[in-house]
């Protein structure tokens, strides 16, 4: 417990019933779970295979690990820590059989069951595609089936959605395969309905901790309850300030229903935090307290006053990234910090362009958090998915993908008949192909069809074990015509781009053969992994642009809050719908991102398309608390453009910066 404040102490030690310890930001939370964790193993004398972490990102839970192994050693690896999705696909592995599934089911991934929805929608365009795919995902967050999101329907784009919901399942079942949705809500379902195996998962869990319950949309809130029973052993730990996801399903008054749900629950509050200056934490506070409190907290910190707050107006956007990369470098040249001390964060990716050429112009190095990264890439995906299939047959998403791209006359209904024959015998997609008995189940063009194509990966596999990787890899690609199809059903510059990118992907991988003297199926084994690995380097030393979303969690030294006015922080769309309360606790993790310094830049007109837009300081500055000095207001009325004064003294100045670069730093 050393180090621990009171009320931290209190809630690692509290085990007489449910908890909820609402943590404020930067007020220790991973700390206190982690601690928990070596407190119940330790003093309680728990058995680490009873106790369960459950937290949001993969990112998360490896932390949390390696925390519990500094506390407790090597005893943490047998302590179940992960995400809700992670434990979901276990419990879904181990009980599959209850459910109808094999135990060896697939999980498709967006771009997968993006894929699935367009075959299904064919002359539907790309907008509409992605907003069924949208309302069925929170469908299955809520627990509707599609028979009930059909009588709930209002509108014909709800009908249209819930049949093609009703369609999507039938997919999913004959394919023996099963959505990120679906490892929450199905779980659910088995733990409602077969009461061994419920009794089965709750005599394991003595205890479980829940991270970002904030964050639980109303299947994982149902999953909590359905695992910790009438016992309640759980610690929920959560934060109604920091709700920010309620788009993508999470329903921050699952927090309030704690309350109604477990009348015993304890609530515990931590307000001290140990990330952000005094002034950075009134401005947050006094943001904060407009909003409806679920409950009441109130941030403090003993690490000093800090620097003011800078809020500068700035012409236009270019203006704006011109002051922020330049202020940024100057920051850092007085310091002598690190640019991975520096963080750019605003409300959606669009805004990031105009930061990324400033930071290119001046050679800054940055890394874009939440950016599509190479492997993600739809065209890289495609070719990955058949050097999956000829590493491992079983690989039942790789199949899929690769059956349809590009198509090849194998449609919906060709493989839901062989995902029907699959289920029966309990085997792979491509094993049923060849299986005994499967002609008396699929039509004799279908399963020709199955058979050519099964033909040819066997004849790859083949090749891809003993010749030189590059040449079967060119081989490969035009036999499957994938030049062809991307011009055939692109316009011819995403066409372009993306078989440069392929290209780029293909040499990489001929040349790592060559070099490390490997066959394309030794090198196929290496992708799958490297697909599955986080690609980003988290030690590079970059400034850090991301967007507010994906900047939760995360921490640092000096903080830029750029294009915070009226339309895009708070959101026009929030605006209009008169929800502005999850805008402002967006602005309030904005400013708890920051430690030591916080500016704040808006622009009094923005371009929009071809047009220069009248742009005004959004409300959430003017609701933060600049008394006694702590926020310094610069740039004061901004003109139409910058005088020829303006640009001589900008252009002198920086001139002076990059000479004080140039000379050699004392050491």
């Amino acid at each position: 417990m050393h180090g621990l404040n009171p009320p931290q102490r209190e809630a690692v030690r509290y085990l007489d019933g449910p908890l909820l310890v609402l943590a404020g930001a930067g007020s220790g939370k991973t700390r206190v779970i982690t601690q928990k964790i070596a407190y119940l193993l330790s003093d309680c004398g728990m058995a680490p295979q009873h106790v369960m972490a459950i937290t949001f990102t993969n990112k998360a839970a490896r932390e949390m690990k390696e925390r519990a192994t500094k506390l407790i050693g090597e005893r943490a690896n047998e302590v179940s820590i992960s995400t809700f999705h992670a434990l979901g696909a276990k419990l879904l592995r181990q009980e599959a059989r209850a459910i109808g599934l094999k135990p060896s089911f697939s999980i498709l991934d967006a771009s997968d069951t993006g894929a699935l929805f367009g075959e299904m929608l064919k002359d539907a365009d790309k907008a509409r595609v992605k907003l069924i795919q949208q309302r069925i995902s929170l469908w299955k967050n809520a627990l509707l089936t599609p028979e009930q999101a059909l009588e709930q329907a209002e509108d014909d784009l709800a009908v249209g959605a819930a049949r093609v919901y009703a369609e999507y399942e039938r997919s999913l079942r004959a394919y023996q395969a099963v959505d990120f949705d679906d490892l929450i809500r199905l779980p659910v379902k088995l733990l409602e309905e077969h009461d061994e195996v419920a009794l089965r998962w709750r005599t394991r869990v003595w205890h479980l901790l829940v991270d970002e319950y904030q964050d639980t949309n109303r299947c994982q809130n149902r999953l909590l309850r359905l695992l910790t029973g009438e016992r309640a052993a759980f610690t929920a730990v959560g934060d109604d300030d920091q709700s920010i996801y309620a788009w993508r399903g999470a329903d921050v008054e699952n927090l309030r229903q704690l309350q109604v749900d477990f009348p015993r629950l304890k609530v515990i509050k931590l307000e001290q935090n140990y990330r952000s200056t005094t002034r950075i934490l009134k401005a947050a506070n006094s943001v904060i307290k407009n909003n409806p409190k679920l409950f009441d907290k109130k941030l403090w910190s003993d690490k000093g006053h800090g620097d003011a707050i800078r809020v500068m107006a700035c012409r236009d956007g270019e203006h704006e990234a011109e002051w922020v990369v330049t202020r940024l470098m100057a920051h850092k040249f007085e310091t002598r910090g690190k640019w991975h001390d520096y963080a750019i964060l605003y409300r959606g990716n669009f805004q990031a362009r105009a930061f990324e050429q400033q930071l290119r112009a001046h050679k800054v190095p940055y890394v874009l958090s939440g950016g599509q990264s190479f492997f993600d890439k739809s065209e890289i995906k495609d070719v990955t998915s058949y050097l999956r299939l000829l590493a491992n047959q079983d690989d039942d998403p790789a199949f899929l993908r690769a059956t349809r791209t590009p198509k090849r006359g194998i449609g919906n209904t060709t493989l839901e008949a062989l995902g029907q024959a699959a289920g029966r015998r309990h085997i792979s997609l491509f094993a049923a192909i060849f299986a005994p008995g499967v002609e008396l189940e699929i039509k004799p063009a279908q399963l020709a069809a199955l058979r050519e194509f099964g033909d040819f990966i066997n004849r790859m596999e083949w090749r891809a074990a003993r010749e030189p990787a590059g040449t079967v890899l060119e081989d490969l690609l035009r036999a499957i015509g994938y030049e062809a199809w991307l011009f055939e059903s692109l316009e011819a510059k995403d066409a372009e781009t993306r078989w440069r990118n392929l290209r780029e992907f293909t040499d990489w991988l001929a040349g790592k053969g060559t070099e490390e003297n490997k066959t394309l199926m030794e090198l196929a084994q290496t992708v799958a992994l490297i697909t599955m690995l986080d690609k980003q380097d988290e030690d590079v030393d970059a400034v850090q642009l991301a967007t507010l979303h994906a900047a939760k969690g995360l921490e640092f030294r000096h903080v830029h809050l750029v294009g915070v006015e009226e339309g895009s922080l708070p959101h026009r769309e929030s605006i209009d719908a008169g929800n502005i309360e999850e805008e402002r606790r967006l602005m309030y993790v904005g400013i708890t991102r920051a430690q030591m310094s916080l500016n704040i830049s808006w622009c009094a007109r923005r371009k929009q398309g071809k047009d220069l837009m009248e742009r005004s300081l959004s409300r959430f500055i003017a609701e933060m608390d600049g008394s006694d000095g702590d926020i310094k207001f610069e740039g004061g009325a901004v003109s139409s453009a910058p005088t020829v004064e303006d640009r001589v003294s900008g252009n002198a100045r920086l001139a002076n910066f990059k000479a004080m670069l140039g000379k050699k730093t004392p050491q």
